[in-house]
């Protein structure tokens, strides 16, 4: 149910609470239907019906349950559990439960938050200045626009008839528009067929906002790392898998990707994760640029944070929360990235929730239903065609902590059964302090072959066949690898050891990105092209030149080629790679 409307729904007849097992409630004579809301207790705790079973109801709660009592009355809202969608979602912070963490921390003059405490999504009295896109007369269908409001500098907000106002091809004729100020209650256009619409709408997290058709994606989301863009690209709709140990980097990779992917909204939801973590983004994203306008990245953004000291059963909402907010705007015909982190916090909130239940466990104690709740998730992700003719998109990203880094576990496997690009985080890489740590011997895109004429039309023809060259010789490192662990570098053949001084470049220069420096933490694809053919300049005059009989340690030992590893930090890299392309040939040439 709409926390808009929470204070005003009349409740159905009430219940009385049988039993507490932490987050999970059990209430006798209430009469309730699935993912129904209802008040829990004196305190009036927010809660959702998750089993019925006979005159038995099952609530997960999403507050803390201390001190709820048998006998407590429980009501019920009659209504799902559903979201505030409407201008001023952008730049905002909620929990879980699209609680507006700033106004609750207003009423209540503190940042730790008092149970039974709720708020709307959003502000319910500011006003907005609407300006129409239609006219008395104009013949509407369902999820049309009839105005916009300036919802940030960034972004315009799109005020769309709802989706569930009209049948499946069926039109309405405007029979009444105003434009000025109003706030997201007042009606702004009224239909012929009676439907009033206004800023504000409301939709159940866990149904699929409707769409006319699910395309295949042809256009990437560029990210401007390195390894992402060149060896393993996301495509704008696609589904995408962060999996790794601690400390391996998976929420500096989710902070790159929404600081930095080139979608029109983020919404990153932090899943149980520290609150260090969730203040570094609300800390960063006001300072930073967004890179394509020069706009502060939090114009674009919507948080949802249901850290690690937050109640567990409001982790499994979150997912849905987020993934709610993103069909709303993808609605208006606008590309949205979510950040999920951790899909795996996610997922332990189900196993609780599965055991309080009694439920037979599958593997490692999760739920039987866990492949089945991930796919769900990921598949409202997409490139579609929306209800009113316009085409958007979701991308879904999530990270997954597996512990002890073992990709075996139920979480990893159940996700990459799902997923079509996998980004492999590795411990040993990250001691190296290679960042960012994608194992690039174990990760892989699926969209690579849709993607290709993207990248081939607008950064260069012959993309492809630069990528499967890097990847070539990577592989080719890695078996080489495994004989200099045996008998040393010394006593491969020549021409080997030069693949492995070329490999080096490659893994050095191009595959590590520093994210905190200004320059290289965003590489454009133009950039990360001209990076990869000035290594391929050094391995073909290098290899040149050994056919020509220059010793390999005269080859390695020149002075230009080091110069490869400056290229990410260059500004100006276009005259940079030129130049350094020119002294690599001259220097190489030189020596026979």
């Amino acid at each position: 149910m709409s926390k808009a409307e929470s204070t005003e729904t009349t409740p159905s007849e009430d219940g009385v609470i049988q039993s507490v097992s932490g987050p999970v409630v059990s209430a006798r004579d209430l009469d309730a239907r699935m993912n129904d809301v209802v008040y829990v207790g004196d305190e009036g705790l927010m809660g959702e019906v998750i089993e019925i079973e006979g005159d038995i109801t099952t609530i997960q709660v999403y507050e803390e349950t201390s001190g709820v009592a048998p006998g407590e009355p429980v009501e019920n809202t009659g209504e799902p559990l559903s979201v505030d969608l409407g201008p001023g979602m952008l730049d905002a912070i909620y929990d879980g439960v699209q609680r507006p963490l700033d106004v609750l921390e207003g009423k209540m003059g503190s940042p730790y938050l008092d149970r039974g405490v709720d708020a709307p999504g959003i502000d319910l009295e500011k006003e907005w200045e609407f300006e129409p896109t239609v006219e008395v007369g104009d013949e509407v269908g369902r999820g049309d626009v009839v105005g916009v409001v300036e919802e940030t500098v960034t972004i315009d907000h799109k005020v769309m008839v709802p989706p569930d106002a009209l049948d499946e091809g069926e039109t309405t004729e405007v029979t009444a528009v105003e434009s000025g100020s109003f706030d997201v209650t007042e009606t702004v256009a009224e239909l012929a067929n009676g439907t009033t619409v206004s800023m504000h709408q409301e939709w159940p997290v866990r149904e699929a906002r409707p769409s006319a058709n699910k395309k295949t994606p042809r256009t990437p989301l560029v990210s401007g790392q390195r390894i992402l863009d060149g060896l393993f690209p996301i495509a704008k709709g696609g589904t995408a898998a962060i999996p790794g140990p601690f400390g391996s980097g998976k929420t500096v990779t989710q902070h790159q990707l929404a600081k930095y992917a080139d979608a029109d909204i983020i919404v990153y939801v932090g899943c149980g994760e520290r609150g260090n973590e969730m203040t570094e983004v609300i800390e960063d994203f006001p300072e930073l640029e967004d890179p394509a306008n020069g706009n502060p990245l939090m114009a674009r953004t919507s948080l949802i944070a249901n850290t690690s000291n937050m109640p567990v059963a409001a982790r499994e909402s979150c997912i849905y929360t987020g993934i709610t907010i993103a069909e709303y705007y993808r609605d208006m015909g606008y590309d949205v990235a979510l950040m999920a982190d951790s899909t795996s916090r996610w997922a332990e909130a189900m196993r609780e929730i599965s055991s309080r239940l009694e439920e037979m466990p599958g593997e490692e104690g999760y739920p039987a239903y866990l492949a089945a709740r991930l796919a769900q998730f990921y598949e409202r992700a997409g490139y579609f065609e929306n209800v009113n003719g316009t085409e958007g998109s979701v991308s879904a990203i999530g990270a997954v902590s597996p512990p002890g880094g073992d990709f075996s576990e139920p979480v990893t496997q159940n996700t990459l059964r799902i997923v079509k690009t996998f980004w492999a985080l590795d411990a040993d890489l990250a001691e190296r302090r290679h960042f960012p740590s994608i194992n690039w011997n174990e990760s892989y895109s699926l969209y690579k072959d849709q993607l290709d004429p993207w990248f081939e039309d607008e950064v260069a023809d012959d993309w492809a066949e630069k990528r499967q060259w890097a990847v070539d010789v990577l592989d080719e490192e890695t078996e080489l690898q495994e004989i200099v662990q045996l008998v040393g570098k010394d006593a491969l053949p020549d021409d080997q050891q030069l693949t492995l001084e070329v490999a080096r470049y490659l893994r050095e220069a191009y595959l590590q990105q520093n994210a905190f420096h200004p320059v290289d933490t965003y590489c454009p694809p133009e950039k990360t092209y001209l990076m990869l053919t000035t290594i391929e300049t050094f391995n073909d005059e290098a290899f040149r030149a050994l056919e020509a009989g220059v010793p390999v340690e005269e080859i390695v030992d020149t002075d230009s080629a080091p110069r490869i590893n400056r290229i990410g930090v260059q500004e100006d890299y276009e005259e940079y790679v030129e130049e350094l392309k020119a002294e690599i040939t001259e220097e190489l040439r030189s020596l026979y």
